[in-house]
This record gives C-alpha cells, structure tokens and sequence, in this order.
C-alpha cells in the first residue's frame, strides 16, 4: 500500500503540473481506497496542492462497512471527505452471504451511524437487484433498511454476472430472477423511492432535492475528467486515455495509453438518455449544427406511444424504457 500510494501521489503531482484545470470534484473509488486509511489524508491533500482545487469541491470515498469503520470514517473526515458511497448492497443477511460480502445489515447501520456522528451529511448507499433468491418481498425488506437509514443519494445496479468471476462459474447452480422479475424489481424500486421523496434522476441512480451526485454527473453530461490508477480512464480535450489494469505496470510508472477520441453525437445522445432530465434537440442543434433527424422524432414518437420515452419539449425515457435502454438507443443511433 505504501508503494502504490508513493506511485499515485507522483502521478497526481505531474498531473498537477500538465493539467490546467479548476477541479470541484474529487471521487475515490473503483475498489475499496478505504483500505489506505491515513494515506488518505495525504493523497488528497496532495491533489489540493497540484491542483487548482474548489473550496467547495465534493470529495467522495467508497467503503464498504465491514470491520473498523470508526478509524477510517474519522481518517476521512480528517482528510477533508465529504461524501461517502457505502456499498451496503442488500437490506438481507442471507443474500450479503451469498454474494459473498463480508458485512452483515448491521454493519452498515452502525457504519451510516457512526458517519452521521462525525457530521457526515452527504451519504449514497448502493443497492443490487436481480440477486440469486431475491424476490419483491425480499426487495422490500432491503428498501425499508435502507431508508430508514435516510441516505442522501441511492445507486441501484441490476446484478450483472461477468465472465471469470465466481458467480460465472456457479451461475446455473444460483437461483436467479428471470429477466420478467428483474425488470419488476427494477420498476418496484422506482415507485417505492419515489414515492420516499427521491429523484430518480439517472437509470441506476436516485437522490433526495439537490443531492446530486457532482462527480458521476460529469461522465453522463459528457464534461471532462481525470482518471489516476490502474484501470483508470480519462476525458481530456476531446481524447479518451486510460492506465492499463496492471497494478505492476503503474508501479513501474507506464503512462495512460490513448483511447482514440470522444465527444461526438453517438455518444452525447446515448449519455443524454441515461439522464432523466434527457436529450435537448435545441442543444443538440447548438453542439452538432444540425437538427435531429425526422426518423429520429418519428422513431422517438413510436417509443412515446409504447410508453418507453416521453417526446415533448426534451427526448426521455420513462422507467420502463430504462429498463431497455440499449435497445432504444441502438435503435435510434441507427437513425442518424
């Protein structure tokens, strides 16, 4: 850990020193960086030294609330954090075991709790769906602990299973939700936080008035970012570069490798559908020149009939058409 943090901290100075650019967001995550502790507090104040950083920058850490959170909440606090993303999961004992999760539901209470003592006030909580033996009574049970525990901002992710994992190798030996299920487990969760008062302001992502995650925003409104580590991709100038997922080769210093470029009309619109608020025809006419195609409108006109989008002032989808969001847009980035 102390040589991976020495390494990020070199990246982060020469970054510093070639990236001009105000920052007002900070995220780490992408893994568990809870697990540097107090490196924490240097790794972000070296970022605010090589960086021309805002006084109110959002500064977010993912952790997941399992055995001493106290020490690392209080290293957090200490280090400036102040939003923290607890990846609580489910609100079932059970299912935490089968996914093979080292907290138990009441772990995560206590980590929410012990935040909230340290004057935390900005907490998102992840919830999967589609998980082996779940169920809409199951589903429940995991939306009731979660808002009790009255967090700020809610990321609600479908399971996808990956090749090379665990679960790919045991797959037909778990009882999965059919895609029927999912989709009522998708569309139950929509209505139950709703009707709790949040946004449903992304596909997989919900928030109380305002608590908008800044930094995730950035990715789907197509602004520039800078990704450090393995594994790591960034937006710059138009260009996409990303650092290998080797944790050797960032330790031997190999720099970003390009990723060709990025920005176009495909993927603004694939990224403006992601948001609930939607794609503009007017700013899409100021960014790209042109006006959206007439089997652009009349196909978005066909999903509104089916209830899949709303087409009046901005192009949206609905939570149904979230649901099958690739479908859509592929359908109508054929029309361009």
């Amino acid at each position: 850990m102390d040589e991976y943090s020495s390494k990020l901290l070199d990246a982060i100075k020469k970054w510093g020193g070639s990236f001009n650019r105000p920052i007002d967001t900070i995220y780490l995550g992408g893994g568990t960086p809870s697990l540097l502790k107090q490196r924490l507090m240097s790794i972000i104040n070296t970022a605010k030294t090589a960086f021309e950083v805002s006084n109110h920058c959002e500064i977010t850490l993912e952790i997941n609330p399992e055995g001493d959170t106290q020490s690392i909440l209080q290293y957090a606090k200490e280090a400036g954090v102040n939003r923290l993303s607890i990846g609580m999961q489910s609100g079932n004992d059970e299912e935490l075991e089968v996914l093979g999760r080292r907290h138990t539901v009441s772990d995560t209470v206590n980590a929410v709790q012990t935040a909230r003592k340290l004057g935390f006030n900005n907490i998102s909580l992840d919830l999967m769906l589609g998980l082996p033996n779940s169920n809409l009574e199951s589903l429940e049970k995991s939306l009731e602990v979660l808002c009790k525990l009255n967090p700020e901002h809610i990321s609600a992710y479908i399971l996808k299973i990956e090749e090379n994992t665990a679960f790919f190798k045991m797959q037909d030996k778990l009882n999965l939700p059919d895609d029927d299920a999912i989709a009522e487990q998708y569309l139950f969760v929509c209505q139950y936080l709703e009707n709790k008062g949040y946004e449903h302001y992304e596909i997989s992502n919900f928030c109380k008035k305002e608590m908008i995650s800044r930094h995730n925003l950035k990715y789907w409104q197509g602004d520039e970012y800078l990704g450090i580590g393995p594994a790591a991709h960034s937006f710059i100038d138009g260009k996409r570069y990303f650092y290998p997922r080797s944790l050797k080769d960032f330790l031997n210093g190999n720099e970003p490798i390009k990723d060709g470029c990025g920005g176009g009309e495909e993927e603004y619109i694939m990224l403006s559908l992601r948001l609930k608020k939607g794609l503009s025809p007017s700013e899409y006419k100021n960014k790209f020149g042109k006006e959206l195609s007439c089997d652009f409108i009349s196909k978005c006109k066909a999903f509104e009939k089916a209830g899949l989008m709303s087409a009046k002032d901005n192009i949206s989808l609905t939570d149904k058409g979230m649901l099958v969001s690739n479908s859509i847009i592929t359908e109508l980035l054929e029309c361009l």
